[in-house]
């Protein structure tokens, strides 16, 4: 765990999706027998029926533990932890509907990164405070390589659910599959920096939100 003496939590902005109720209005116009002109009016909205409500999909939200006196250090960890973050949790709460609350941390003893099912990540080295890390730590805490779903679905080295399949198959053609090994998946695993681009990053997330549909 990170050595802070003392923590604060901010929460960075992320999308937060609320339920909503939508709302017909018809408006009706009635001729008045009246003596003088014509008056148009407008009827009282109808209720909507209950049926008709629509509850708002999970998103993934995520604070960041801070130190209540930071080093300078820290500070420059915080920003680029924060950027890299923001950037990830808006690509998974753009492009699905997984839901997670996720608490980071920075400890310079993790050589890399790491993510973990408990919904905690925790950043170290500074060259892995990126997005492309943080979208696969991401997946980690959803159930990549950490859940009894991943064991049993992709522990032959080869992902056997039908949806994440057939996705790899629609990116990469009829005889493409998703390799398993180590707690990881490829391709759109984003195991190493240079497998990253905005389309292998929307392709990693769909993908993961498939294989929770598979049952990750």
């Amino acid at each position: 765990m990170s050595p802070l003496s003392a923590r604060q939590t901010a929460v960075p902005t992320v999308r937060t999706a609320t339920p909503w109720r939508g709302t017909a209005v018809t408006a009706v116009l009635a001729a008045a027998l009246l003596a003088g002109p014509g008056v148009a009016q407008a009827a009282a909205p109808e209720a909507v029926p209950a049926s008709q409500e629509q509850v708002a999909a999970a998103s993934i939200t995520w604070t960041l533990e801070r130190a209540a006196n930071p080093t300078q250090d820290q500070s420059t960890a915080y920003s680029l932890i924060t950027s890299a973050m923001n950037a990830a949790v808006a690509r998974y709460n753009n492009l699905s509907d997984l839901g997670k609350s996720i608490t980071v941390r920075y400890d310079p003893s993790v050589p890399t990164a790491d993510g973990n099912i408990n919904g905690t990540i925790r950043f170290g080295n500074r060259g892995y405070m990126t997005e492309r890390t943080a979208l696969h730590e991401i997946a980690h805490t959803i159930g990549v390589g950490t859940s009894a779903g991943w064991s049993s679905l992709g522990g032959s080295g080869t992902w056997r659910g039908s949806q994440a399949t057939a996705l790899v198959k629609q990116f990469d053609g009829s005889g493409a599959t998703l390799s398993t090994g180590g707690g990881h998946f490829w391709p759109y695993g984003l195991n190493y920096e240079n497998e990253f681009s905005n389309t292998a990053a929307d392709r990693h997330v769909q993908i993961v939100a498939a294989m929770v549909r598979d049952g990750l």
